[in-house]
C-alpha cells in the first residue's frame, strides 16, 4: 500500500507593506514594482469606473497614473498615503480625458473657451474607494477557500445557494455557517487591522 503524502495547508501570504515595496522599488527591484501595481491595480481602474469611462479609456487612465507613479515614486514622503495619491491622479487622469473629449466638441464653436481648473476629488469618493482598497487588501490576507467563500456569498449577484457553494468548495452544506463565520471573524480581524471601523 502506498503512503498517502499530505502537503501542509498553505499559509496566506501576507503581502509587503508600502514602506517596504515603495524601497525596494526605488532601489530597482522589478518584483516590487510588479507587486505595487498589482496591489493597486483595481483601486485605480475603479476611478475610471466610478467616472463611467469606457474600457480603453480607462485602460489609459491606467496607464498614464502608472507612469505618474514610476515619476513622481521618488518624491513620495509618506508611503502610507500612496493609496489617496493614486486616487487623486487618477481622478485628475480622468477628468481630463472628460474636458478633453468636452473639449473637442466645444472647441470647434467656441475655440476662445478656457480651458476649466480640475475640481477637488470629492470626499465621498476618496472614502468609498478607500474603503474598496481596505477590502480587497483584507481578502486577499485570507487563505484561498475563505477568499471564495466570501466571494461566492456576497460578492455574487444573487448570492449563491449553500449547496453550491459547498459543491465548489468540496465542504458539507451543514458547516458553511460555521466556515463563514469563521472567514468573517478573519476578514473583520484584517478590516480592524487596516483602519476600517
Amino acid at each position: 500500500m502506498t503512503p498517502v503524502v499530505t502537503k501542509p495547508a498553505k499559509r496566506p501570504v501576507r503581502p509587503r507593506s508600502d514602506e517596504r515595496l515603495v524601497k525596494e522599488c526605488l532601489s530597482g527591484n522589478e518584483e516590487a514594482w510588479s507587486l505595487l501595481i498589482e496591489k493597486y491595480k483595481a483601486l485605480i481602474y475603479s476611478i475610471p469606473v466610478k467616472y463611467r469611462l469606457p474600457p480603453h479609456e480607462a485602460a489609459e487612465v491606467f496607464q498614464a497614473t502608472c507612469v505618474e507613479l514610476l515619476k513622481r515614486l521618488p518624491e513620495l514622503r509618506e508611503p502610507r498615503a500612496l493609496p489617496k495619491w493614486l486616487m487623486q491622479v487618477a481622478h485628475h487622469q480622468c477628468y481630463r480625458w472628460k474636458q478633453q473629449q468636452q473639449r473637442l466638441v466645444s472647441r470647434d464653436a467656441d475655440p476662445d473657451l478656457p480651458v476649466p481648473e480640475t475640481p477637488a476629488i470629492a470626499e465621498t469618493l476618496i472614502q468609498q474607494t478607500q474603503e474598496e482598497q481596505m477590502l480587497r487588501e483584507a481578502m486577499a490576507t485570507l487563505s484561498p477557500q475563505c477568499r471564495r467563500l466570501v466571494e461566492l456569498l456576497f460578492f455574487e449577484t444573487p448570492p449563491r445557494p449553500y449547496n453550491e457553494v459547498a459543491a465548489e468548495l468540496g465542504l458539507a452544506v451543514g458547516s458553511i455557517g460555521f466556515t463563514r463565520q469563521k472567514c468573517m471573524d478573519r476578514l473583520r480581524k484584517h478590516l480592524g487591522d487596516l483602519g476600517f471601523d
